[in-house]
């Protein structure tokens, strides 16, 4: 495991630690959660973006998949 530092906002860090304390969970462990949560969304974004700006990309129309998944 690497350690990383990190510095945060002074209102994010009292966040941060009242909700450590209250929850009685590491502060280590909200920010990785959060990172984590975040990395996977930009991933998917990037993801998702790389294949709409793809120019051999096949489209189907929006009323075609409706019909093929049977949504009317």
């Amino acid at each position: 495991m690497v350690s990383q530092t990190v510095r945060l906002p002074d209102e994010l860090a009292k966040r941060l630690e009242q909700l450590a304390s209250t929850t009685k969970r590491s502060k280590t462990s909200y920010i990785v959660e959060a990172l984590e949560r975040h990395i996977d969304e930009c991933e998917d974004l990037e993801l998702a973006l790389s294949r709409f700006r793809d120019p051999d990309a096949e489209w189907i129309e929006h009323e075609d998949v409706r019909k093929e998944l049977e949504l009317g």
